[in-house]
Parts: C-alpha cells; sequence; structure tokens
C-alpha cells in the first residue's frame, strides 16, 4: 500500500469559508467566537494551499486501487494498525478482510479507526471493480438509475440573512430543489440567537418559494427542549428536516424530541457499523438516517446499514464527505431508501480538488460514473508537489 500526499492550490475568488456552524463546543464562551476555515488559510492572490491523502492499494496483477482523500491521521491508523493485515490479502475477498479489521481492531469500533477501516473498504471496492471491468454500483446489483437529484448543502456560505437569501435563489436558479442551511447559534445564545436562527430560515424560505426543500442543520449542538422549541418556533417554514439536534450518543434524546415535533428529524453522520445503527433505528431515534461511507465502516457496511433501514421503512441518504463511492451508492439504492444524494458545496470543492474526474451535480442532477471501479484518480496537473507518508 501506499499513503500518497498531494499539495496543491484551491484557488477562489475572495474569501472561500464565509462562516461557520454551530459547535458543541461553544456551549464554552472562550469557544464560542473561534474561526473556522475548514483548514484552509489564505496566501493572497494564489488561493489557498490544500494538502490530501490518498491510499493506493498495489496488486499482484498490476490494478490499483485508490480511496480518500483522507486525513493524516487516518493514513497514520491504516500504516500503523492495518498495513500488516492488508500486505498478501486477498483484494476480492472484502468482506474477509474487513471482518479481520474490526475483530484486529477490538478498541476501535468507533471513530478514526473505523474511518481507516473504511478507506481500506472502499479501496479494495475500487479494486473489485476494475478487476471486473465495471463500475461498482453495477457490482452492488445496480444501476436502479443512472442519473439522481442532489440537494445543495451550503455549510461555509455566509448566513448572513441577505446574503444567505441571495445564495438560496442562486442554487435554486442552478436546478437544486433542497437545500440545507446551518444553524449558527444554540441555547447558549439566548433569545438574540433564536432570533437569528428564524430569521435565517425565514429568509431562505421567502428566497427560494415553498417548492424547494429546506433542510436546517443544528450539528449535535442543542438539547431537547431547545430543538422542541426551535421545532414549533420554525413550524410555519416547512422543514424537511432539523439534523443532529443533539449529541450522537444521545439516543433517547434524537427519541423524545421525535415523539414531541411534527418535524422530521435526521442524524447518524456520526455513527458507525451496522450495530450502531441498529440501535438508533430500534430506539426509533430519526426519521432519516445519514451513515457516511467513508466513515460507518465503507461500501461493504453501507449496504448492511441499508438493508437495516429498509426492513425498518427509514430513508438512509448517505452523509456528503464521500460523494464519488456515495454516488455509486445511490445508483444502487432504490429511489424509495436513497432518494436524493447530498451535496457539500464547499466540501466537495476541497475534497474533490485533486481528482480528475470529479463529481459534481449538473441542473442539480448527478449521473453516475461508468469507469471501472469508483472512478477516483488524481490529476497530475493538480499536484504542485507530493510525499509518500510512513511511520512504521
Amino acid at each position: 500500500i501506499k499513503l500518497r500526499e498531494v499539495q496543491g492550490t484551491l484557488k477562489t475568488d475572495g474569501e472561500f469559508w464565509e462562516d461557520r456552524l454551530v459547535r458543541p463546543l461553544d456551549v464554552y464562551p472562550e469557544h464560542k467566537h473561534d474561526l473556522y476555515r475548514a483548514g484552509l488559510q489564505a496566501t493572497g492572490a494564489k488561493g489557498y494551499p490544500i494538502k490530501a491523502v490518498f491510499l493506493e492499494i498495489y496488486t499482484d496483477d498490476g490494478i490499483v486501487g485508490v480511496s480518500g482523500p483522507i486525513a493524516p491521521e487516518i493514513a497514520y491508523i491504516i500504516d500503523e494498525q492495518f498495513r500488516w493485515l492488508i500486505i498478501g490479502a486477498d483484494p476480492i475477498a472484502s468482506e474477509r478482510l474487513w471482518d479481520v479489521m474490526y475483530r484486529h481492531a477490538i478498541h476501535g469500533r468507533k471513530g478514526n479507526t473505523m474511518l481507516a477501516v473504511s478507506a481500506i473498504d472502499c479501496g479494495m471496492w475500487d479494486i473489485r471493480g476494475k478487476a471486473a471491468d465495471m463500475p461498482v454500483h453495477r457490482l452492488l446489483g445496480g444501476p436502479v438509475r443512472t442519473s439522481f437529484p442532489a440537494y445543495a448543502s451550503m455549510l461555509g456560505f455566509s448566513i448572513e440573512p441577505s446574503r444567505a437569501a441571495e445564495r438560496a435563489r442562486q442554487y435554486a436558479a442552478m436546478g437544486y430543489t433542497a437545500q440545507k442551511w446551518f444553524f449558527r447559534h444554540g441555547p447558549t445564545d439566548g433569545k438574540a440567537g433564536i432570533a437569528r436562527n428564524i430569521a435565517l430560515v425565514r429568509a431562505v424560505r421567502e428566497a427560494v418559494g415553498n417548492d424547494v426543500d429546506i433542510m436546517m442543520d443544528a450539528w449535535s449542538s442543542w438539547d431537547v427542549p431547545y430543538s422542541v422549541m426551535m421545532c414549533e418556533r420554525l413550524a410555519e417554514y416547512d422543514i424537511a428536516w432539523l439534523e443532529e439536534p443533539v449529541l450522537a450518543d444521545k439516543i433517547d434524546s434524537y427519541a423524545e424530541i421525535r415523539s414531541q415535533v411534527r418535524t422530521p428529524i435526521s442524524g447518524g453522520e456520526h455513527e458507525y457499523t451496522r450495530w450502531g445503527f441498529k440501535q438508533l433505528l430500534e430506539a426509533g431515534a430519526c426519521d432519516v438516517y445519514q451513515a457516511d461511507t467513508y466513515w460507518a465502516g465503507g461500501i461493504s457496511e453501507m449496504v448492511k446499514i441499508a438493508a437495516l433501514c429498509s426492513t425498518y421503512d427509514k430513508v438512509l441518504i448517505p452523509h456528503g464527505h464521500s460523494t464519488p463511492a456515495n454516488a455509486h451508492f445511490t445508483a444502487a439504492m432504490s429511489p424509495v431508501l436513497t432518494p436524493i444524494l447530498e451535496y457539500l458545496v464547499k466540501w466537495n470543492e476541497i475534497h474533490q480538488h485533486f481528482l480528475t474526474a470529479p463529481v459534481k451535480p449538473v441542473a442539480g442532477l448527478v449521473t453516475v460514473s461508468e469507469a471501472p471501479g469508483l472512478g477516483i484518480a488524481v490529476d497530475p496537473a493538480k499536484v504542485e508537489a507530493e510525499r509518500e507518508l510512513k511511520w512504521g
């Protein structure tokens, strides 16, 4: 295996990351006003220096499986904990390798270690597709659809009401039939924070009209009373769902909120594996589940999570940090189970910057790649420097 760190420049017009979302850490006053720019620091007119790590898995037959980008800390776990398990393994036997890694990582069933397992699993699916000369969505039993709608996930755009309204109109005109915006304020911000949250939703709704769905994300930073109150106050704006109102481990709080409000509740991006989602489903925690392919266990595990969601008749829309893999997964799932793809507008500019064929919606629709495997390849023209990461 090779852990390939590439460097380049993300060119943008003006400030790229305009605003941040509310965070669980904001309950502490010294952190409430921290800035966040997705790790980007401007260097003037040239844009933002950017790094990404891609996992490359080499086989004896000359096929190279590619996945990523991943963070350096995930690359470290792959190198230190899993390299010795991968070398010599049968790359087609992805179920066996997943089980071996899961059993080895007894203290890593959630969090960064599972992110490492996910990246390896996606790389193995890329190998399987290339070996069969088929796109991954065909190996998964698809395509059910070759194109499908995406919703614009607006993290990083300004949430000042007039600027948010302008952006909302712009993306509705581009063909997106749904948008997700991110709250900046929570329970510790008092009545002024409530008013600002409502002003954001009102501005977006007035900008796009009633035919565009609006979803709102609280990023695990609210509590039960605040969530119930906000749902009541925002009912007139017809929110399609409220996302992650409380911390991921507070499953009972999810269920309590859901039992008290009419607004659909979504969550699960910070949950892992079929066992974690089984707990959420049994508790009746959410209406919409959002496992992340590169976090929750890879494509192999997403298939199992999808089966669970289908038995509970719940929607599964993968979290948007894994767009190329998510496109293959979505193409192979029933449109009733996975009706739409999340497209994190700014994060995709970062995550797909180095790709030769980034997956981008056109008129609000994504068309799945027919290239063998996942269709992930690094564009040499965008690489200004690179090195191989090794710790062992």
